[in-house]
């Protein structure tokens, strides 16, 4: 009786296991049955206070401004607080200008990341000059770039004997009466001490009709996130390779079966055709 028992007890063990085992095959695959897609972009993830930043010159160039003069050295909360509570201090700032429309409109704007190519774009301008060696920010005077801010009033005394750089329309000039003036171009990320400082000499110097002072973003060391993208369809079509055998009599005589059931339903101006057949 013992091996009998001994028996029916590894039976009944191995018999369990295999359910198990089959189970968690089976969650396996329905598991992967499960495609998700993500897209991302070529350039990585751009700083919000940026893409907000971008917002405020779309409202008008004077909010730009003002909106630059309060997140000066805004970066340096990102250091010491969580995504989140930075994300909310961005907006605390941009409220001090915006309604509460536009404030979900520059919401909407986040979450769908509409002007971190407008950032890319200036990333690049930067790249193309290119921006001097270990310059957390740098200054490009008809030609001429420097890191140090002493060696700004150097560069503008032969300013105007040089060749005046080219304007973007995207680019943003601090608000000035004068334009034939010697073209100070700042290559900064802004809310960073190294902008800050830039920003003050830059904006006294605009202020007293010196120079025409223009912005462009530029971050020294991207972010390592990528770029993902919200507001596209992504479209899988998979097609599958099985075949199976099916006797087409049978489903024929199916169809043929229904197709007669429904016409014999039918009734046509009051006359059930189905009875009358009958």
């Amino acid at each position: 009786m013992a091996p009998a028992k001994a028996t029916n007890a590894v039976r009944l063990l191995l018999g369990s296991t295999a359910l198990w085992l089959s189970q968690l095959g089976a969650e396996t695959v329905s598991a992967s049955k499960a495609v998700t897609a993500h897209l991302a972009a070529k350039w990585p993830e751009t700083p919000l206070l940026l893409e907000a930043s971008e917002f405020m010159a779309e409202e008008s160039n004077e909010k730009f401004w003002q909106f630059l003069e309060t997140v000066q050295e805004l970066a340096i909360y990102k250091q010491t607080e969580s995504d989140y509570s930075y994300y909310n201090l961005i907006l605390k700032k941009a409220g001090q200008f915006l309604d509460n429309l536009h404030i979900n409109l520059l919401k909407f704007a986040f979450s769908i990341r509409a002007y971190s190519p407008a950032i890319q774009m200036f990333q690049q301008i930067a790249a193309d000059e290119p921006p001097p060696d270990g310059c957390n920010a740098f200054v490009v005077i008809h030609k001429k770039h420097t890191c140090k801010i002493n060696e700004i009033k150097k560069l503008l005394k032969k300013a105007t004997s040089r060749t005046r750089p080219y304007l973007f329309k995207g680019d943003h000039k601090f608000p000035t009466n004068k334009e034939n003036l010697p073209v100070v171009i700042l290559y900064a990320e802004m809310g960073t001490r190294a902008f800050s400082a830039f920003h003050k000499v830059l904006s006294e110097k605009a202020q007293n009709g010196e120079i025409l002072y223009v912005l462009r973003h530029y971050i020294q060391k991207p972010s390592s996130r990528k770029m993902y993208l919200s507001g596209y369809g992504v479209e899988l079509a998979i097609k599958s390779t099985e075949y199976k055998a099916l006797d087409d009599t049978q489903v024929k005589t199916v169809t043929n079966t229904t197709v007669e059931d429904e016409t014999e339903a039918n009734e046509v101006q009051g006359f059930l055709f189905g009875k009358l057949k009958s």
